[in-house]
């Protein structure tokens, strides 16, 4: 029922692997074995866009990371993500931007870049494979230690409405725009965290859900329109973590595990309460690379 979601998210594979080449359609049809015909309906009908649109974004998104994070000439950028020069890569910039690759660089504020798609997820896996593996046999040991994260700033959106990832989304926040918009500020990032970072927060004894991207206190960068930015006090966390695993296998029984034992913990075991009045609760997903966890904050008692 799902290959489709399969066989398109290796198409965003390839785009991702043949940037420089200026990846086409038939030579994506060829890869799959597929019509380009049926190739591009299947693309849009799952991703909103045409293949040569979501290339033409991952590509320029590419430059503009290239702009922030080297000091390359604008010349090599363009030929090395594909362009035909650096006129053409200009004009597309400057279309999908606002501004030139020139005063990108120097002002380097927070733009809307295009994020990877993902249309294959553990859901699908398991539906496709029937898959029904035993919760306990699908993880690891879960460790718990405590992490020092200093005061910083949290870039991002305060959603009271709701408490979970997948209702945030739903409830009326473009993901396309938030992340591609925060993968802009990476540079930012506060040293040892992830980069973009979902938690909650309490107001009023009412639990909320967070998105966003951890700064230093001394950051002084654009907030971007639509976001708000507040201070963090320094804190000990109590990390709840399970190391990289297999994202399509093992996603729900891992996320489930962690967030069972961080949500039942008691921290006086340690010797600690929780301290979540000014604070935030971190999620912190990367599976394969560093593995999934939950961070509580908390003091000493």
């Amino acid at each position: 029922m799902y290959e489709w979601n399969e066989m398109v998210q290796r198409m965003i594979d390839w785009v991702d692997e043949h940037l420089e080449e200026a990846p086409s359609l038939l030579s994506m049809s060829k890869q799959l074995g597929y019509s380009p015909h049926y190739c591009t309906k299947q693309f849009h009908a799952l991703t909103g866009m045409t293949l040569r649109d979501y290339v033409r974004m991952r590509r320029i998104s590419r430059v503009a990371l290239e702009l922030r994070d080297t000091d390359k000439r604008v010349l090599d950028i363009a030929i090395g993500c594909g362009f035909s020069s650096q006129e053409a890569m200009t004009r597309a910039f400057v279309k999908a931007f606002g501004i030139t690759p020139g005063a990108y660089r120097k002002s380097k504020r927070p733009i809307k870049l295009a994020v990877r798609q993902e249309v294959f997820s553990p859901y699908h896996f398991a539906m496709k494979e029937q898959w029904n593996m035993n919760l306990k046999s699908a993880i690891q040991h879960i460790e718990v230690k405590v992490e020092h994260i200093p005061a910083h700033q949290f870039i991002g959106i305060r959603d009271k409405e709701v408490s979970n990832y997948g209702s945030f989304w739903a409830n009326g926040h473009d993901c396309d725009e938030i992340c591609g918009t925060l993968e802009s500020m990476s540079g930012r990032t506060l040293i040892g965290q992830l980069g973009q970072t979902a938690g909650w927060f309490y107001e009023n004894g009412k639990k909320g859900y967070l998105y966003g991207i951890p700064v230093p206190v001394e950051d002084t960068g654009v907030i971007p329109e639509g976001m708000e930015c507040r201070l963090i006090p320094a804190s000990e966390y109590l990390v709840f973590f399970h190391p990289p695993y297999d994202y399509l296998k093992d996603n729900w029984p891992v996320m489930q595990a962690v967030e069972a034992l961080a949500w039942n913990f008691n921290p006086a075991s340690l010797g600690y309460a929780w301290d979540e009045d000014d604070k935030q609760d971190y999620q912190r997903h990367f599976p394969e690379g560093y593995g999934y966890a939950v961070l509580r904050p908390v003091k000493r008692i």
